[in-house]
């Protein structure tokens, strides 16, 4: 042994053939592929989180697009200096993204150059991510900050495990990243389960397996066989502790981690205000009444495709031609503004869908409109608009109102298709309105009610049970008292709605723009236990333009299956509205029977008859007995048909309230019996008192009409000390009454959920209470209570 290493042409067994050489070479591309294709992978998947609350898979794409050009930008460039790989990656980023925000546009349809896109999304990105609707479109500026990050996660990975060869470390920006898309996500998407199990496990085959030399060659290349040996061995044991590590904290923090699978994650929108309406489109409202000044103003230009005639019109030309174009609904009244109080949020060109009502017709509608002076950011629309192209909106799924952030501009042309909804008019009368805590904003009544309007909305709903008729009496009332005029001054507080109604007409009440109709009916229904609200928009002939003299507000009521239901309250053009005194007018009550002064008769003066000096005696007549006794027995004939007939009336009257109707115009009947009986008994009520206070009073008229029973003397033989008839409990004292006032606020506010029950009930409550009033009064009245005509010119005077 020379200790000279023999030739390799010596053994021909060392020398390497073609096919192993090439089948190292493919071993060695696969292991030193593992760790880009781990990067890559890790840095996709967060993509595809993150694309759960997008439409469409382009978001997905992208992302996965920025890892791949980042990690073999960085593989490719392994060769060169590592200061020069960070210009070279930003380079190709810029070209991506440009690439990517282009295609998004033209996804989109948004108009404008690159460059005023590119800026627009770099100024807005992050804002407008976080305040986008779920699903989010992908557009320019929702897609730039997901695509920029995974570029930046995966260059930042490939130099860190691929130049450094610390692979861990390396998997920390795709880690984070796959945090971030799970925070913005948030609980706006089932648990990405699936995503994160892949995720865990790509990573794991990532620390395993070998991946190769890195940049800088093979580290134990030179070394003696001893020392190289004792490298590998350390090298191995930092990769298994890698290993190990990874397995560790995978097996402490996994039951934490798995532990909040079923929890409901921070929703990061929480914390960034979406886009608010300016001041002037708050309250719309108000614009009414300038609008109405200038008639001819032009504000929009329109061409309407699809619209049908409503139901019911099909005959009529106006009606087939006419489309209402919505502007703003408002929900909130305060007693003093009327608001929009709607939350909007980033929206792409296909708006989010909602379920239209079950007993509801829609058609789509199709409309391209170009602004032409009508100023804010409110964006007009038939509702509800399903797709809006040319404009970038935010959009408010409750009310299907839409805004332009940026504010609407003379020439901004945008196409926006809707599903109009038409209820189906044969279920309207028998519809319910809901009820509770979904609906409470818009059945809120503010403090500070005047009382005119509160006995206004209780005369219009007394008579009219079902919430359909009722909201037919309030916009009837309405439109046959009023009268429409250019010039009313604008307002829609308590205070100017009270003059509206109320005021004198010689100086200037009585009359008002649409703004006070719509107003005065959402109010009214409100008061009578229907939730309202106001929209404002303008009447359009589907064709050319629109002017300010369009502009209008009208009410909506929300019925049960069919959704929120226009109302029209103003007059007709040839109708003369008629005087409200006529019919609604608060009036004087009848004096009460026991404060009526008594009929006083005039005593006149009569002489015996006297004969005619020599006269001859009188002949061929009757005789005077004859005379008094046939008129003084007419006479009680017609006051005996008088009293029964108004006994029969009275009677029927009471028939007709306890036992005819519905359970809630029963329950209103028996009140109605309880309220006559107090007038009779001396003790009328205003109907300015609410039910409450009214039962507090029934039993205080109880209590003193026993006690003036009691002391004087005039009990009956029938009767108990205390004025109760022996033969009948005292089932109308007063906890009965509050029963009853309890029975007649559900009815109120609660419509249509009243109970056969109920009414029986209620009819018994009745009965007995005015059997006890009744038997406490003196005898001569109790013969009176009966006959008395009050009931009967009260009930003619009821509203219909």
């Amino acid at each position: 042994m020379t200790g000279v290493e023999p030739d390799v042409a010596a053994d021909p067994r060392r020398v390497p053939s073609t096919a192993g050489r090439a089948t190292g070479r493919v071993v060695r591309l696969l292991r030193a592929a593992v760790v880009p294709l781990a990067l890559i992978a890790l840095t996709g998947l967060a993509g595809v989180v993150l694309g759960r609350v997008y439409a469409g898979d382009l978001l997905t794409r992208l992302v996965l697009g920025a890892a791949v050009g980042s990690v073999l930008v960085s593989v490719a460039a392994r060769r060169l200096p590592s200061w020069l790989v960070a210009p070279v990656s930003m380079a190709a980023l810029v070209g991506w993204t440009l690439w990517s925000l282009r295609l998004a546009a033209a996804r989109a349809d948004l108009p404008g150059s690159l460059l005023e896109v590119s800026a627009d999304a770099a100024r807005n990105g992050i804002p407008r991510l976080l305040t986008a609707m779920i699903p989010v479109e992908p557009t320019p500026d929702t897609v730039l900050v997901p695509v920029v990050a995974a570029w930046l996660a995966g260059l930042a990975g490939a130099e860190v495990a691929l130049r450094a060869g610390r692979v861990l470390l390396g998997y920390l920006p795709a880690a984070g990243l796959y945090v971030a898309a799970l925070y913005v996500v948030g609980p706006n998407a089932e648990p990405a389960i699936g995503a994160t199990v892949a995720f865990v496990a790509v990573a794991a085959v990532g620390l395993a397996a070998p991946s190769g030399v890195p940049a800088g060659g093979d580290p134990t290349v030179g070394l003696a066989p001893g020392v190289r040996a004792a490298v590998r061995l350390r090298l191995a044991a930092s990769a298994a502790l890698g290993v190990v590590l990874v397995i560790g904290l995978v097996a402490v923090l996994g039951p934490v981690v798995a532990g909040q699978v079923d929890g409901r994650p921070v929703d990061p929108r929480r914390y960034v205000e979406p886009p608010q309406v300016q001041t002037l489109d708050e309250n719309p409202l108000i614009r009414i009444s300038g609008w109405a000044l200038h008639p001819e103003q032009k504000l929009l230009d329109v061409s309407t495709v699809g619209a049908a005639p409503p139901a019911g019109n099909t005959d009529d030309p106006k009606a087939a031609r006419s489309v209402r174009i919505r502007l703003a609904v408002l929900s909130d009244y305060d007693g003093i503004t009327w608001r929009v109080g709607a939350t909007y949020r980033n929206a792409g060109r296909i708006l989010p869908a909602t379920e239209p009502a079950r007993d509801s017709t829609v058609e789509t509608v199709r409309q391209d409109i170009t602004v032409a002076e009508l100023s804010g950011r409110l964006l007009p629309a038939v509702a509800t608009p399903r797709e809006v192209s040319g404009a970038r909106v935010a959009y408010d799924p409750a009310t299907g109102t839409l805004i332009r952030p940026e504010g609407l501009t003379p020439g901004l042309r945008y196409t926006v298709t809707s599903a109009r909804e038409r209820p189906d008019n044969n279920l309207l009368a028998t519809a319910n309105v809901p009820a509770g805590e979904e609906v409470a904003r818009v059945l809120r009544v503010a403090d500070g009610v005047p009382d005119p309007l509160r006995r206004l909305a209780a005369q219009l709903a007394e008579e009219n049970g079902a919430p359909y008729a009722r909201a037919a009496a309030i916009e009837q009332f309405l439109a046959e008292h009023y009268r429409v005029v250019a010039d009313a001054p604008s307002g829609h507080a308590y205070p100017n709605l009270a003059f509206f109604l109320y005021g004198p007409r010689n100086g200037g009440g009585q009359r008002g723009t649409s703004e006070q109709f719509a107003a005065a009916f959402a109010v009214l229904g409100r008061l009578s236990g229907l939730p309202t609200r106001v929209v404002v928009g303008f009447s359009s002939g589907g064709q050319g333009p629109v002017r300010a003299g369009d502009a209008y507000a009208w009410p909506e009521v929300l019925f049960d299956g069919l959704g929120w239901v226009a109302f029209d309250p103003l007059p007709r053009p040839e109708n003369e509205p008629r005087p409200v005194e006529e019919d609604f007018r608060p009036t004087p009550e009848d004096p009460p029977p026991s404060e009526a002064p008594p009929p006083t008769v005039e005593p006149t003066a009569s002489s015996e008859p006297v004969a005619a000096p020599d006269g001859p005696p009188a002949r061929g007549g009757v005789s005077t007995p004859v005379l008094v006794a046939g008129g003084s027995g007419g006479l009680l004939l017609v006051v005996g048909a008088l009293l029964l007939t108004l006994l029969a009336m009275r009677r029927s009257l009471t028939r007709n309230r306890l036992v005819r109707g519905d359970p809630g115009q029963r329950i209103a009947g028996a009140w109605r019996e309880v309220t006559d009986a107090l007038r009779l008994a001396g003790r009328p009520v205003g109907d300015d008192l609410a039910a409450t206070e009214v039962a507090g009073r029934a039993r205080q008229a109880l209590a003193d009409a026993r006690a003036g029973s009691s002391g004087d003397g005039a009990t009956s033989s029938g009767a108990t000390s205390s004025g109760v008839p022996r033969d009948e409990p005292a089932t109308g004292d007063g906890p009965t009454v509050d029963e009853l006032a309890a029975l007649l606020n559900q009815v109120g506010f609660a419509p249509g959920a009243a109970t056969p029950d109920q009414a029986t009930r209620a009819a018994e409550v009745a009965t007995a209470y005015v059997a006890t009033l009744r038997s406490a009064r003196p005898r001569w009245r109790r013969l009176l209570w009966s006959l008395h005509p009050g009931p009967l010119r009260r009930a003619r005077r009821s509203p219909r």
